[in-house]
C-alpha cells in the first residue's frame, strides 16, 4: 500500500483524515509539533514531534519514509490572532510550506495535497462562491493561504512532473462517530464548539456577532461541513491524482447554510439545555453569507457527501465534548 507523510496530522482535521488513511491500509508518517495538536488524536501511523521550521529533521525524515505523497495541513488557522500577529502566519503557513516543498523537490515527491480555506476569497460579491471567483482575502490567515496557493501554480508550472489539490474549506464541525477524536483547541473560536461549551458551563454566555445582517433571521449564514465528509474528500482527492489526475483547485462545503440563530437553536435542541445568548455588535470582516458551489468537486472527483445534517454534526461534536480523551 502507498506511503503518505501527513503534516499536522496531530490536529483536529488532520487527525479525521489519518484515521480515514489508516482505514484504507495507507501506511502513514504523521509530522507534527504538537502545539494545538494531541499525540492521541493520532489513530494510526508513526508520529514524529518536529517542526516544519526544523527543515534538516524534516528532510532526514521524508528521506527515510520514501512517501508516495503528502497532505499538508500544519498550520495557524485564528482570524483574530493573524490580524494580531500576521507574522506568525507568514512564517507558520507560508515559509514553512515553501520549507516542505523545497525538500519534496529534492526528494522527487510529486503528489501534494493542500489544506486552504475560504478565507482566500474574503467578501465574495456573488453566492454561492465558485472556485474561479478572485481571491481577495481580508485578514492575513487568508492571505497566508492564498500565498501557498500561488507558489503551488508557480511550482506547478516548473516542475511538469509535480500534481496537486488544493482544498477550500467553508466551516468544519462534528467529531469522530465513536468518539474517539474531535476539536480540542485551548480557546475555541468555532461557533458549534463555543455554544456546546457554553452548554456545559465552560462559558457564562454565547455571543451572537450582528444580528442585523441582510439574511432572514438578521445573523451570518454559513456553509457548515461534516469533517468526515471533508475528510474523505481529501482521500478522494489524493486517489484522483494516483490515478493521474491533473493539478486542481475545489470548494469543500454543502452548498447550503445555516444562520448563527439557527445553529443555536438545534445546539439547545441537541444538548436539551437551554444556555445564556447575548446578542453583541458585528465582527470586522464577516460577511453576512458565505457558501460554497461544490459541483465542481461532485463532478470532477465524483465526492458524495454522507453527513450533510446539522443536527448529526452537532451530536457528533456534542458526544465529544461530553467524552473528550484528551
Amino acid at each position: 500500500m502507498k506511503k503518505v507523510l501527513v503534516t499536522g496530522g496531530a490536529g483536529y482535521i488532520g487527525s479525521h483524515v489519518v484515521k480515514q488513511l489508516g482505514e484504507k491500509g495507507y501506511e502513514i508518517l504523521v509530522i507534527d509539533n504538537l502545539s494545538t495538536g494531541h499525540k492521541e488524536a493520532v489513530l494510526y501511523g508513526e508520529l514524529q514531534v518536529v517542526d516544519l521550521e526544523e527543515k534538516d529533521k524534516v528532510q532526514k525524515l521524508v528521506r527515510d519514509f520514501q512517501p508516495d505523497a503528502v497532505m499538508h495541513f500544519a498550520a495557524s488557522i485564528e482570524v483574530e490572532e493573524s490580524v494580531r500577529k500576521p507574522l506568525k502566519y507568514y512564517k507558520n503557513n507560508t515559509s514553512n510550506t515553501i520549507n516542505l516543498l523545497q525538500i519534496l523537490d529534492e526528494e522527487n515527491i510529486n503528489y501534494f495535497i493542500f489544506s486552504s480555506t475560504a478565507a482566500v476569497y474574503g467578501e465574495p460579491e456573488k453566492l454561492p462562491v465558485k472556485e474561479d471567483f478572485p481571491l481577495n482575502p481580508i485578514n492575513p490567515y487568508g492571505q497566508s493561504k492564498a500565498f501557498v496557493e500561488k507558489i503551488l501554480q508557480d511550482f506547478n508550472n516548473a516542475k511538469k512532473d509535480f500534481r496537486y489539490i488544493s482544498l477550500r474549506y467553508f466551516n468544519v464541525a462534528g467529531a469522530d462517530e465513536k468518539g474517539r477524536i474531535g476539536q480540542s483547541y485551548k480557546n475555541p473560536t468555532h461557533l458549534i464548539t463555543r455554544a456546546l461549551k457554553t452548554a456545559k458551563g465552560e462559558y457564562e454566555k454565547l455571543y451572537i456577532f450582528g444580528t442585523d445582517y441582510p439574511t432572514p433571521d438578521g445573523s451570518c449564514i454559513r456553509d457548515f461541513i461534516h469533517v468526515d465528509d471533508l475528510a474523505d474528500a481529501h482521500i478522494v482527492a489524493l486517489e484522483y491524482l494516483f490515478n493521474g489526475g491533473e493539478s486542481d483547485i475545489f470548494n469543500l462545503g454543502y452548498g447550503h447554510g445555516y444562520s448563527v440563530k439557527e445553529v443555536v437553536n438545534m445546539a439547545k435542541k441537541v444538548t436539551g439545555i437551554d444556555f445564556p445568548v447575548e446578542e453583541a455588535p458585528r465582527r470586522a470582516g464577516d460577511p453576512a453569507v458565505l457558501i460554497a458551489d461544490n459541483t465542481k468537486i461532485r463532478q470532477k472527483l465524483g465526492w458524495k457527501p454522507k453527513y450533510d445534517d446539522l443536527e448529526y454534526i452537532i451530536k457528533t461534536a456534542w458526544n465529544w465534548e461530553l467524552n473528550k480523551r484528551y
